[in-house]
């Protein structure tokens, strides 16, 4: 094969897939081949969309690479292919600790980037996990080095809120194939669940910071959206980087209000089982987690500790867990049942990610997923924009959060 004047060989292997495929697992991969094997498939967290990648490396049979955006998720790949194949080539992990080139190789987003110029011509199959991140700047230079003819991108949410979406869609392929949490909660395939806001309210202090940190923020940014300021910031504009200083302590009183905990409690008296709390910062996860005596995940804790955590969780019948947004994606975390959204981006896409950690069903199980929200604030107006049909119809349309 001869691409943009490389030439390019690469070696045939063999592998047999041994796994068995859900009737909408099927249709995707035929959608991926009908697409001269290139394009994204949009499934829902916890809809089994690693098993389609497995299928994909034997109907290639050619050096292929996949590129994972978390350690975890290499290492949970490594271990899907060992289990659903057989008969196949050695598997190489290429990150931080070891770089072993191999038939099927396996890289995160932050390595290939920093090693584009030792990967880019070996591949023939590419596939990139939790492809929504790939239009950052430096993640999509990946895709546009990578040379390979063949290319699968798997999300469950592949729309972007600042649009660079099409970016995704030039380099890997449109969406090929998407199936909506609601038709496979429908079918069975996915727990069924509910959405329940608890509203609560900022104290006399706490409000009148509010209004006077927004105040502000309306002076400063003088009606453009929060999208446009972020934009000037990144261009050194002295009042879009004051605005968005007080965005974001606007953001830090609405989110650590005392309410929210109180309201946390209440909830946690009521429910049972294997509950995950959701929350946007450290030091806020660490309160919780010492208060309710309960489980902690965070992206400062290392790989062994986070995998000690996990383990625990799973084995407990009944339990706790706090997590950041680490736990956002490409955590297994299979059985938990009910998810407590403390605080958050305020994005579709992260609150589609924490609906699905609680989605993949067990016998009886309905899902709850609760979301604490303070009243008369901008959380209360993004979750009004991002009611469930919003979600259930796969809302291309989300824009940065505005005040």
């Amino acid at each position: 094969l001869e691409v943009m004047g490389l030439n390019l060989a690469f070696q045939d292997f063999d592998i047999e897939f041994t796994g068995n495929l859900r009737y909408y697992q099927e249709e995707a991969i035929k959608s991926w081949v009908e697409n001269n094997y290139r394009g994204v498939i949009a499934l829902p967290t916890g809809a089994g969309k690693t098993i389609i990648g497995v299928k994909a490396l034997e109907l290639v049979r050619k050096n292929s690479i996949i590129v994972t955006f978390t350690k975890e998720q290499m290492f949970q790949w490594r271990e899907a292919i060992i289990r659903f194949t057989k008969n196949r080539p050695e598997i190489g992990l290429y990150y931080s600790e070891e770089k072993k080139i191999r038939p099927i190789t396996i890289t995160t987003y932050h390595t290939a980037y920093r090693h584009i110029s030792e990967l880019k011509d070996k591949f023939y199959l590419l596939i990139i996990d939790e492809a929504h991140h790939l239009p950052a700047d430096k993640f999509k230079v990946i895709a546009e080095n990578i040379v390979a003819p063949a290319r699968m991108g798997l999300s469950a949410t592949p729309y972007r809120d600042d649009g660079k979406h099409e970016e995704l869609f030039k380099i890997i392929g449109g969406v090929v194939y998407f199936k909506s949490t609601y038709e496979l909660v429908k079918q069975g395939y996915l727990a069924s669940y509910d959405i329940i806001q608890r509203k609560v309210k900022l104290t006399i202090d706490e409000r009148k910071k509010y209004l006077d940190l927004l105040n502000k923020f309306k002076k400063l940014s003088n009606g453009r959206k929060v999208s446009e300021l972020i934009t000037l910031a990144k261009q050194g504009n002295g009042t879009a980087i004051e605005a968005m200083k007080i965005y974001n302590e606007i953001k830090k009183v609405v989110n650590f209000a005392s309410g929210k905990i109180k309201e946390l409690e209440e909830i946690l008296k009521n429910e049972k089982g294997k509950i995950l709390i959701f929350t946007q910062y450290v030091d806020q996860a660490e309160e919780i987690a010492k208060k309710f005596n309960t489980l902690l995940l965070t992206g400062k804790m290392s790989k062994e500790e986070r995998k000690r955590v996990l383990n625990t969780f799973k084995n407990m019948s009944s339990g706790i867990l706090v997590l950041t947004t680490v736990g956002d994606e490409g955590i297994d975390i299979p059985d938990a049942n009910v998810g407590i959204i403390v605080t958050g981006t305020g994005s579709r896409r992260q609150f589609i990610q924490r609906l699905g950690r609680i989605l993949r069903p067990y016998d009886g199980k309905r899902a709850k997923l609760y979301e604490i929200i303070v009243s008369g604030t901008s959380e209360e107006y993004q979750a009004r924009r991002r009611k469930e049909t919003e979600i259930l119809s796969f809302d291309q349309s989300d824009e940065l959060d505005d005040m």
